[in-house]
């Protein structure tokens, strides 16, 4: 099992197999700091002003869970967290 969370100084970014995009979060969110089985709070809104392109989720366990509001084909479901390359 690979490292999910890859961080950057104060900035963990991890790769959306939902939107295909890198998202980031700061220390202003709560992470255990385990980049293999990342839990991550409160959930992560992308583009929250863009339908057309929102990702909303939750991170726990190394699992990411899509919210309804997401706008890709992945909304509504929970995955495994890919590995960060």
């Amino acid at each position: 099992m690979g490292a999910k969370v890859h961080t950057n100084g104060k900035t963990h970014m991890f790769h959306c197999p939902g939107c295909g995009c890198a998202h980031a979060f700061n220390d202003s969110w709560s992470y255990n700091g385990n980049p293999e089985k990342p839990t991550v709070s409160p959930s992560l809104l992308v583009d929250k002003d863009k339908p057309d392109r929102r990702c909303h989720s939750s991170i726990t366990d190394g699992k990411i869970q899509f919210l309804n509001d997401c706008f890709h084909d992945l909304k509504g479901q929970t995955v495994e967290l890919p590995d960060w390359e």
